[in-house]
């Protein structure tokens, strides 16, 4: 059991866990939730579990995926994982990605939201209605493009690779969690999953650092193997700070597709206080990157990334809560 343990990494799975639940809870909480009466049925509440659950099963194999396109490289740089010590074949980690692949997206055709009430009328719902399915199904290729050869193994190319991780585990997170309440249409959802997704392509490099060494013998142009640690950390700093200030705008700003509503629907103080308190606590991170850079290149947990993780714990939960109060 630990070998697939090991595989997963589940101390990873918190994140996306709490970003699909924060995003159903945005949803809602929000102007577009499509039952007028927001009764938290039986219905919503199984819908969210078993959506959660597949969002934790997709972030397990896009850890498997990645370990057994990395095994060269961890070798170097994580030799405790279960491929580098031979705790697990090459086959059976191939065995429990696709399994677990299975798992984070065939149920997920049974997300539908209202008025789909019964899992029977759920699983015939009309095409269009399966958002959350689709939403599943790109999240996994981004997964398959970030790590293997075949299909571009963006990895190895810089600002690309943090694109690739950004979109899923940003954007398409915060969407997915939404659909499972409300339909993806209008702008809300996608203005709150770029916040995120603008976030990530600066601090997915936060882990690159420690990891030069064996990137670089593995062939991926990261952004410290490229630009160096201090313009590398310039680069990310403004990504730390300027997309939490989308937040006070979107609450304060009509939304084009919707008139008579801001773009952000949750309680305008509250997201505008969140937005200012994560851009100051995004700028204190940034000293911290800048002041040091190289140091950065020595040490596996960075208080810059445990302050990167804490940062976007605190951006899920804050979101959530603004669209309940």
């Amino acid at each position: 059991m630990k070998r697939y343990v090991d595989l997963a990494r589940p101390f990873t799975l918190l994140p996306p866990l709490l970003g699909i639940i924060s995003g159903a809870i945005c949803a809602w909480g929000s102007a577009h939730n499509p039952d007028p009466t927001r009764t938290l049925t039986t219905s919503v509440i199984l819908t969210v579990v078993l959506g959660s659950l597949c969002a934790s099963f997709l972030n397990a194999a896009s850890n498997a995926i990645n370990q057994i396109a990395d095994l060269e490289i961890d070798r170097i740089n994580k030799p405790s994982r279960p491929l580098c010590t031979g705790a697990m074949t090459m086959r059976s980690a191939w065995n429990t990605t696709l399994l677990w692949y299975a798992l984070a997206i065939v149920p997920t055709w049974l997300v539908v939201v209202h008025p789909y009430q019964t899992w029977s009328a759920k699983l015939f719902a009309p095409l269009s209605a399966h958002e959350c399915f689709f939403i599943y199904v790109a999240g996994l290729v981004f997964t398959l493009v970030y790590s293997l050869p075949e299909l571009g193994r963006t990895k190895r190319f810089g600002i690309w690779a943090n694109v690739t991780i950004a979109v899923p585990r940003g954007c398409l997170l915060k969407v997915a969690g939404w659909s499972m309440v409300a339909r993806v249409g209008s702008s809300e959802p996608w203005f709150i999953g770029s916040i995120f997704m603008l976030f990530l392509i600066g601090a997915a490099s936060t882990k690159d650092f420690s990891d030069m060494e064996g990137d670089r013998a593995g062939g991926c142009i990261t952004l410290p193997i490229k630009y160096g640690a201090r313009r590398s950390a310039q680069i990310m700093a403004p990504f730390f700070v300027l997309p939490w200030l989308l937040m006070p705008l979107g609450a304060v700003l009509e939304d084009p597709f919707a008139p008579g509503l801001t773009i952000l629907t949750g309680n305008a103080a509250f997201l505008s206080i969140l937005g200012v308190g994560l851009a100051l606590w995004g700028a204190y991170t940034s000293w911290l990157l800048l002041r040091n850079p190289d140091e950065l290149t020595s040490t596996e947990n960075h208080p810059s990334w445990r302050h990167m993780y804490l940062m976007m714990m605190t951006a899920q939960v804050g979101f959530a809560v603004a669209y309940l109060v």
